[in-house]
């Protein structure tokens, strides 16, 4: 049904928390980056109305830290862009800090925790290569 797909590789060492704050986070950066996935708002049956949401499925997988670092490798080879997120952000409080302690990484030193991806089906499986479904 999709030409796309969208997946979210998380580190295999996160605490639960971590791992959906991660989630969250990277998936906002996708859908910034494709606003046109984002479906019409949802309504109940009483009539109230909630937020749209993704009109296409998201994978979450998992991997160690050397596979997670080959994925992001591979996704700047293919000039794929990508939401990553690296562990030093978990001490910030706010986009900017966010932002700025990113700034201070490069990809060969990054503590990368996550990265969240949406490209050709094709290309999307080439780059995730090695990760497992997340559990």
């Amino acid at each position: 049904m999709f030409d796309t797909k969208i997946a979210i590789v998380l580190r295999d060492d996160l605490a639960s928390w971590q791992e959906l704050n991660v989630t969250a986070f990277l998936m906002s950066g996708i859908v910034a980056q494709s606003p046109a996935i984002i479906g019409e708002a949802y309504r109940d049956a009483a009539g109230h109305v909630y937020n749209p949401m993704s009109i296409q499925p998201v994978v979450v997988l998992s991997a160690e830290q050397e596979t997670l670092r080959m994925i992001h490798r591979r996704s700047l080879e293919r000039e794929v862009t990508t939401s990553a997120y690296i562990e030093e952000m978990f001490a910030t409080g706010h986009d900017a800090a966010n932002r700025a302690v990113f700034a201070e990484f490069a990809p060969d030193d990054a503590r990368l925790v996550g990265i969240a991806l949406r490209a050709e089906k094709k290309i999307v499986d080439k780059i995730t290569r090695g990760a497992k479904m997340h559990r």
